[in-house]
Parts: structure tokens; sequence; C-alpha cells
């Protein structure tokens, strides 16, 4: 998995979505560890990321919600724990770089609801995608109120580094990014909607986006 490009971690332009399952079992990755994070730093990112994990685990190991008909009470429940440890809105800010400032206040909120909803779509659609993979705790790196909690997510074939970053607002930490072997989400999406934005403009970016989140699940 060290050959994987930038363009396979996302792409608007293919109906398959690769990582998906990394975004997901990067989640679950430091549940493998439980033993080694008892003594983590009390308020730390790792702490925080744990907090969220775990409440994704209780979802999936839940045997009601596994049945057919509860399959979007799972789904909502998970984009609950998720979005609430996620900063969509910083993570959208980020992906658009300079082209942000030049939107209105209506603009910036619509975009970040569609960047949310792609974004939930993706990962909700591979909930079952999951399947066990080892997951290796590295460490966590931390420079002010900005830490980044640094993972490996091994399986029979192929080992990935993962790491997440996050920005501390008040008393909490908030993700607003993902490196998938040294591949940065935000940086990957930048380059997309900046050739889309100047292909068509930031209109044809929001019916890009509108018609990737038409579908209940991107598969």
């Amino acid at each position: 998995m060290s050959h994987m490009r930038s363009e396979q971690i996302t792409s608007l332009g293919r109906g398959k979505s690769f990582p998906a399952l990394f975004l997901l079992t990067g989640l679950l990755v430091l549940f493998m560890h439980q033993g080694s994070l008892a003594a983590v730093e009390p308020g730390s990112a790792t702490e925080a990321l744990k907090e969220t994990i775990d409440r994704v685990l209780l979802v999936l190991g839940d045997d009601q919600l596994k049945k057919p008909e509860r399959s979007e009470d799972r789904v909502e429940a998970i984009e609950k724990a998720i979005g609430e440890r996620f900063d969509y809105g910083e993570m959208g800010k980020r992906t658009l770089g300079l082209e942000w400032k030049k939107l209105n206040a209506g603009q910036q909120k619509e975009f970040v609801g569609l960047f949310q909803k792609f974004l939930s779509n993706t990962y909700a659609g591979n909930v079952d995608g999951y399947s066990g993979e080892q997951v290796e705790y590295v460490k966590e790196r931390r420079k002010g109120d900005f830490a980044e909690v640094q993972t490996k997510v091994i399986s029979k074939k192929l080992e990935v580094p993962l790491d997440y970053r996050l920005l501390k607002h008040s008393s909490s930490w908030r993700v607003y990014d993902v490196v998938i072997d040294g591949v940065s989400l935000v940086k990957n999406f930048r380059g997309q909607f900046s050739r889309i934005i100047k292909a068509k403009g930031f209109s044809g970016l929001l019916d890009k986006l509108r018609s990737k989140t038409e579908k209940k699940f991107i598969k």
C-alpha cells in the first residue's frame, strides 16, 4: 500500500471510493490497543479519539441495529458519533484554500453542508466493510492546540499508515484531516476542487457535490 496515489483516496469523478474502508477502519484503530491506551494523558487527542471510537464500536456491535430494517438507524448513530468528532467546517475551509475567502457566509455554509454529506455518505455506505484488521497505535505528537495521532492499519496483505490531525477548540479535540499512507485527505480534495472550480466555477463544484450526495450511499 506504500504505492497508493492521492487520486485513489477519494474521487468525485468515480462511483467507487476505495479508501472509505480505511476511513472507517481508522476510526476503529485504537480499539485494538485499549490496554496501551489506559495511561494516556487525560484530555489528550488520543483520549478524545478513543471516546468516539468506543461509541462507534457500540453501534457496530449492537445486534438490534444489525437488522436490515434498522440499517438507517445504524448509519445515523455512526454519523452522529463521527460528526461530533470531525470538524467538517475546518476540513471544508482547508480543502478550498484561498478560494474560501472569496465566498460569502451563505456559500461557505452550503459548501460545508454538502461536503459533510458527501463524506458521511462515503463512510456510512461502507460500515459493513470493517473486517477486524489489526491496528498498531504508534504515538501522539502535539504542538499547542494542534495534535497528530499516528496509527497503522494492518491486514494479511498490506500495512497502511493512517494518521489523524486534530485541532483543539476550547476543551474539545476535533479532527480536521486524515493522512492515509502519507497523503492528506484535505490536500487531495483541495487538488480536485481546484480543478473543478477552474473548469466550471464554484457553482460547478456545488453541482458536482450535489450529484454525489443525491444517492443515499456512495459505493
